[in-house]
């Protein structure tokens, strides 16, 4: 037992956590933790940025590449509001971040007295878009919450988090022990008699049929995976948050237009690691004569949508238990390499009629290394990238998940770079999305983080746009926008700038950034370019915005 400030046992908690980098924004409600965060700079770095979203985004995007929890700080009110932009797309990610959230001092809490950042309940306000959400009251209460926090991150499905600390918490010293950290996972190891019954179900499949969700990289499952797929010669429909899961070039590896043509056929479905939304409001999802198999995470899977057969489990645990028991009920299965790779050629002939996004998308594929970690923006190349955009390793294509968050991809990418030193990082933006969080081209420089930042600059919010045109005879309404030179404004903020024409170009300025180790920002003027959304939502029964975005 030590004194110390609640901010020094902040700082000491998180130590004890092996927290390695922290992205905030200091305020007058913070002081006394950032003071604690210089004591140990040389142990934790911090990453300031010029907005509080930026912070959020930032630790969302390191921890979905690293697979260590994010942390962010930011102060109360208008901090945390700012903040739960990217703390929404965590939790619609299943995302591990811990969000350090100011206060107002206590004896004003929910008063209404109109103090510096109140909001009222905004713990509760919190906790709607969070995990699980709390408050510490005296310093000696801080550890407890820290150690408890990251038991929230590693149990169940990982989810942001939300510790509030009052800024008299902060100040105040008093005797403070440091808790032992268990840091052991606490995710499901499924039911036995369960996995069982999935595995004589699979084993006996004619045509098996296996649908993987971003909870494979959260398990880190990707061995697991790939046996059992080929144990049964399973194709694998990668959902967008489940790209890499299986290496692209493996010849089971399929997506979302491709599970059309594999959905009718399949006799049993596993589903791993994905909600499953997508599949369940289309004419080619499941129909009544099919097994589903949905084996995830979260507890409440067995009484979702009323499938056959719901596990409980983590999804590294559980496919290791069935790639285990699998065996003993499998049938003597040839190879459908020859069938598959036929399919993924004709998929990718109509994918390929898609232009120039097919084209520019291949030109970024085809130029970085295929350890580089792709972030993938709500524009016109990037929805094309959903089912398109061939994946070689995990946790190498960040997307929003359904929040469909714009602007969410160039702060996210600066975190992945952080959490990736050694790797190469792309940032594919719109002219729209990118100006939400244009300022941060400041930390960029600032903090020398080395992401190759592409923005197509078609001077208009491209897809609502092209959706009010089809949809209300060409009327559209707020959708052209005025932007600066990006180039120059890149050189305005010590950032280098290139510009390409075309995706030769395209080509041309990734091979000469990714020769250096520094910030690069390519503008890419385009014109207005044909929707992807016929072939990408194909047999969807559902409204625009009821689209299951997995």
């Amino acid at each position: 037992m030590a004194q110390m400030t609640g901010g020094q046992a902040l700082a000491a908690s998180l130590l004890a956590q092996d927290v390695a980098v922290i992205f905030g924004l200091p305020g007058v409600q913070l002081d006394w933790a950032f003071d604690a965060l210089y004591a140990v700079q040389d142990r934790i770095r911090v990453i300031h940025t010029r907005h509080e979203q930026a912070t959020s985004y930032m630790a969302d995007g390191y921890a979905r590449t690293t697979g260590r929890p994010g942390v962010c700080l930011v102060v109360p009110g208008p901090g945390l509001l700012n903040a739960a932009s990217g703390l929404a797309t965590a939790y619609a990610c299943s995302s591990p971040v811990l969000c350090l959230a100011g206060q107002i001092a206590t004896d004003f809490i929910d008063r209404g007295r109109g103090v510096l950042h109140e909001v009222p309940r905004q713990l509760e306000l919190a906790g709607s878009f969070t995990k699980w959400a709390a408050r510490a009251l005296a310093p000696d209460e801080v550890p407890g919450l820290v150690a408890e926090a990251f038991a929230q991150m590693a149990s169940g499905r990982p989810r942001p988090v939300v510790i509030e600390l009052p800024p008299d918490v902060l100040a105040a010293a008093e005797d403070v022990s440091l808790p032992v950290v268990d840091k052991r996972s606490a995710r499901p190891a499924g039911d036995p008699d369960l996995l069982e019954a999935a595995a004589k179900k699979l084993g006996r499949a004619k045509s098996p049929l296996i649908f993987a969700g971003g909870g494979i990289h959260a398990a880190e499952a990707w061995e697991e995976l790939r046996e059992l797929a080929e144990l049964l010669q399973a194709p694998v429909v990668m959902t967008v948050n489940g790209k890499g899961a299986l290496s692209a070039r493996h010849y089971l590896a399929q997506n979302m237009i491709a599970a059309r043509e594999l959905m009718p056929a399949a006799d049993v479905i596993l589903a791993v690691g994905t909600r499953f939304a997508l599949p369940q409001v289309t004419e080619w999802g499941p129909n009544g004569n099919q097994t589903v198999i949905h084996l995830d995470a979260e507890p409440s899977v067995n009484g979702r949508r009323g499938r056959r057969l719901g596990i409980a489990a983590d999804a590294r645990a559980g496919l290791a238990e069935l790639v285990d028991r699998v065996p003993r009920h499998n049938r003597k299965r040839p190879s459908r390499e020859e069938e598959l790779t036929a399919l993924k050629e004709r998929i990718d002939d109509l994918l390929f009629e898609i232009q120039p996004q097919a084209s520019y998308a291949m030109a970024i594929r085809e130029e970085i290394p295929d350890d580089a970690i792709v972030v993938n923006e709500s524009t016109q190349v990037g929805y094309w990238n959903w089912v398109g955009f061939p994946v070689y390793e995990p946790r190498t294509f960040i997307a929003p998940g359904y929040q469909g968050t714009l602007g969410y991809g160039f702060a996210t990418a600066l975190g992945a770079q952080v959490g990736n030193p050694d790797r190469r990082v792309i940032s594919i933006n719109g002219d729209g999305g990118f100006m939400f969080n244009v300022q941060e081209l400041s930390t960029m420089a600032l903090h020398n983080i080395p992401v190759i930042t592409i923005v197509f600059n078609d001077n208009s919010y491209g897809n609502v746009h092209a959706f009010q045109k089809q949809f209300f005879n060409g009327r559209h309404i707020a959708t052209e926008l005025l932007n600066p030179d990006f180039v120059k404004l890149a050189e305005l903020f010590r950032v280098e700038g290139r510009r390409a024409e075309g995706p030769e170009g395209l080509r041309v300025a990734l091979r000469e950034a990714l020769k250096h180790d520094r910030p690069v920002l390519i503008e890419v003027p385009v014109g207005e370019m044909p929707s992807p959304f016929p072939l990408l939502i194909r047999g969807l029964k559902v409204a625009p915005w009821n689209w299951p975005c997995e």
